[in-house]
């Protein structure tokens, strides 16, 4: 079955300004700025790859216009980095509407063999870099006073289902919805709202090219609609939880697949 039509943006974010993480080249990062910027957000975009993170702004720059997109390279794993991020933020766009935890690190080892430098490298991208950009959000918006603001992680469905090889990576992305939930009641009080999507199969052109056709084909035989997503239709369901049509949305994952269990 085929991706359906390219959704058109419908001004769901304008005015709203946004800090994206681990925005550059083609996946669910990049797809999510560029919706968000169809969608009529400002994006200050981060990544910890500086060449493509710089090549990602021009690009989107030239398309959207200069004054709409900007970007500075951030290790999610470095709290000074993540502190800089978000001070570039308040003194780019004078305070902030949505934030967008995507920055993660997958890989495949088996438990019995995997060292703790696996283990800990997966954690500290994925959930503690998650928690050290979702910390410096909350701070800020509790700051602002605004009574506003919503954060939407990036978790994955192997939190939630079993999956060979993947002990590090599940790990870490269960944590992430355990962060979400645990979060959201907490800035609750300040009137701001954390959700999180759980994506299985999201491929694009440059992560085709690097897979096997047999592993492809089983991966996408699992999937309801025997594809992989297309980033973008992930990029949608973040634009959804950025934006007012789930103002009473807060602690909730949501599943962009077929294999939540």
């Amino acid at each position: 079955m085929n991706a359906p039509e390219y959704v058109a943006g419908h001004g769901l974010l304008k005015d709203r300004t946004a800090v994206i993480t681990a925005a550059a080249g083609a996946g669910i990062g990049g797809a999510t700025a560029r919706r968000f910027l169809e969608e009529g957000a400002r994006v200050l975009i981060s990544d910890a790859h500086a060449r493509r993170l710089k090549e990602s702004e021009d690009a989107l720059a030239a398309e959207f216009g200069a004054g709409r997109v900007t970007s500075l390279p951030c290790d999610v794993t470095d709290e000074e980095q993540v502190r800089a991020l978000f001070a570039l933020a308040e003194e780019t766009f004078g305070g902030l509407d949505v934030v967008v935890n995507n920055a993660g690190l997958g890989g495949t080892a088996h438990l019995v063999d995997m060292t703790d430098e696996q283990w800990t490298r997966v954690l500290d991208v994925t959930l503690n870099g998650t928690f050290r950009c979702t910390r410096a959000a909350m701070r800020s918006f509790r700051d602002a006073g605004t009574g506003r603001g919503v954060i939407v992680n990036n978790a994955s469905v192997v939190g939630w289902r079993a999956q060979s090889g993947q002990a590090h990576y599940a790990a870490a992305k269960a944590g992430v919805m355990a962060l979400t939930r645990c979060a959201a009641l907490e800035a609750a009080e300040f009137g701001v709202r954390i959700n999180a999507v759980a994506p299985s199969l999201a491929m694009h052109p440059h992560l085709v090219k690097v897979t096997s056709e047999e592993l492809l084909r089983e991966l996408t035989a699992r999937e309801a609609f025997g594809r992989y997503a297309e980033p973008w239709e992930v990029a949608n369901v973040i634009v959804f939880l950025a934006s007012g049509y789930s103002s009473y949305m807060t602690g909730e994952t949501v599943s962009v697949s077929s294999q939540h269990a």
